[in-house]
């Protein structure tokens, strides 16, 4: 994002909070991944517990399902859940890997590098190639949820999202 909005601004005690329950959130996927071995599920949902949309106490990232992929040593298969509240957003970032999201409910706003802010309605996609600079990932509605499916393939333990200053 270019320009930062008033609603982008939050108080410290509130991303705190967010950290926390995103933290619990982490703590309850992997708990319930068990009978998965716990060193196998931590190695490859670690990056995804430090993800955390901003912008609405409604946004959340949820882990779905990580994968090492046989035929292609060295390489993994995470899928996640994007939920974003009515005016919610990610601040900008880029992932490891090549990136497919599918929308699932509402509207996405997305800017890639210095391409043209483009609005993704339920059923469409988009592709983020490795290393592009995502500058805008946000729910298009003030009034209305956003979710999104993200799959990623990456290598086995990069962390999957790095978060722009």
């Amino acid at each position: 994002m270019t320009a930062m909005s008033a609603s982008a601004v939050q108080a410290p005690s509130r991303s705190t909070a967010f950290a926390v329950v995103a933290g619990f959130a982490c703590a309850l996927a992997i708990g319930k991944a068990l009978p998965v071995t716990i060193d196998s599920v931590s190695n490859a949902l670690a990056p995804l517990c430090a993800t955390a949309a901003e912008g609405s106490p409604l946004d959340k990232v949820e882990p779905i399902g990580s994968y090492a992929l046989p035929n292609v040593p060295g390489k993994r298969v995470t899928i996640v859940r994007v939920s974003y509240g009515p005016g919610g957003f990610s601040r900008p970032h880029r992932h490891a890997g090549s990136v497919t999201a599918y929308i699932t409910k509402g509207e996405i706003r997305s800017q890639l590098g210095g391409g043209p802010v483009e609005t993704f309605g339920v059923g469409q996609s988009f592709f983020e190639p490795p290393g592009a600079t995502h500058l805008v990932s946000a729910n298009a509605s003030m009034t209305e949820p956003a979710e999104l499916i993200a799959v990623f393939v990456a290598d086995e333990g990069a962390q999957l999202t790095t978060y722009l200053d």
